[in-house]
């Protein structure tokens, strides 16, 4: 399987991490990380999402990013556009995008906490969805 990367640079020091531990995750798994994508944050992902899994070259995208709340209820907002946007993305290229985004709701000793287990699940995830569409197609 070739998986793309789609990695928020918000939050830089959390997402760097996240983006080594879905390699590592990848690598064990025999899944090769094909290109890896830079979005300036999280709401910035869906769209490099949708143009990679057009690519007839990549199998799956994980996105990766940490949203942090904040004073306000934005943190709230854009994980659920982000989510929302992703499965659209998804349904409408036949190809899995998996939520490797942590938040909302956590501050940053939470964010730190999740880098390895969000990471990880989303590439278990993106590979185990596309062994799935497979088998389905076949």
């Amino acid at each position: 399987m070739r998986i793309a990367l789609v990695v928020s640079e918000f939050n830089g020091e959390i997402t760097s991490r996240m983006e080594a531990a879905a390699r590592e995750k990848a690598a064990s798994a025999g899944a090769e990380i094909a290109e890896v994508a830079r979005a300036a944050g999280a709401f910035d992902v869906p769209p490099l999402a949708d143009a990679l899994l057009a690519r007839p070259d990549i199998d799956g995208v994980v996105a990766l990013g940490a949203i942090i709340r904040g004073r306000t209820r934005h943190d709230e907002v854009i994980a659920h556009a982000v989510a929302g946007a992703l499965l659209q993305v998804s349904v409408s290229r036949g190809k899995p995008a998996a939520l490797g985004i942590s938040g909302p709701g956590m501050d940053e000793r939470q964010a730190y906490a999740r880098i390895r287990p969000v990471a990880e699940r989303a590439v278990e995830a993106a590979i185990g969805a596309h062994a799935e569409l497979e088998r389905i197609r076949a």
